[in-house]
């Protein structure tokens, strides 16, 4: 019995790591939305975008057979995470370029105003919801069932880990976005890369799409195998990476020495 809690510990340990990656992202794409409000609304408009986070989350986690089994509700995710990705790296890429496309797209920002940018914030924490609770079913549905009976669809031993990791990335959202929004006034260029971020969790989220058993594309072991989690993880943090030592954050910072 000491060795099925042993295990639990260390499944809670990973899952918190993965937890705390994903709700860096999550904080990352609040701070990168809300950044073109006056310093009070964006406040104000992160607070609301933790808050929600909190309440997708846990209604995510009594919504976990659904998630897992309606591949629509996962396709939504990944196609919103996609969308909110993509255009703004193509725009970033293709559109008027540096300071002229900043100030364009910051004062296009502008004029969606306090609910709008709280509304885009609602859905991008709605869609890392999904992502966040579908991960940590993916690893808790690995560990030998508990004496606790069944909870909320799966084994209460289970069903308490992913509550347990859940809780720790949420007060990790917290801590960080606000370290964010301070980091994106000193490095503008990781705006680019915290929608690169999104755009590939939304990949992710697609995986997970084409291999439920009724689309039937992929492998439906394909998503939770070490292949595919290496491969995501790896260029999770060469994103990380690339975006942090870029040279237009080195020259920005130079520019406002």
């Amino acid at each position: 019995m000491d060795s099925i809690w042993l295990e639990y510990a260390w499944a809670l340990l990973i899952l918190i790591g993965l937890e705390g990656l994903l709700s860096a992202d999550n904080a990352l794409v609040l701070a990168v939305i809300a950044k073109h409000l006056p310093d009070d609304q964006k406040k104000k408009a992160i607070n609301y975008g933790i808050i929600m986070a909190f309440v997708f989350r846990f209604a995510a986690l009594f919504a976990i057979s659904f998630i897992a089994n309606v591949w629509q509700v996962q396709a939504i995710g990944a196609a919103y995470l996609l969308y909110l990705g993509l255009k703004h790296i193509i725009k970033a890429k293709f559109g008027k370029k540096n300071e002229e496309n900043r100030k364009e797209t910051e004062k296009e920002a502008a004029g969606k105003g306090f609910w709008p940018t709280v509304g885009k914030i609602a859905l991008a924490d709605l869609a890392f919801a999904i992502d966040s609770i579908l991960a940590a079913v993916a690893l808790a549905l690995g560990l030998p069932d508990s004496p606790l009976g069944e909870f909320g669809g799966m084994d209460g031993g289970q069903f308490i880990v992913v509550v347990l990791g859940g809780i720790a990335g949420l007060i990790l959202i917290k801590f960080a976005a606000t370290w964010f929004v301070k980091l994106l006034a000193k490095r503008p260029a990781l705006e680019t890369t915290a929608y690169a971020i999104v755009a590939w969790v939304g990949v992710k989220l697609a995986i997970i799409t084409l291999a439920h058993g009724d689309i039937g594309v992929l492998d439906p072991h394909f998503p939770h195998g070490t292949l595919w989690t290496s491969i995501f993880y790896i260029v999770l943090v060469a994103i990380a990476l690339l975006g942090w030592f870029a040279p237009s954050n080195k020259v920005h910072k130079a520019d406002h020495a």
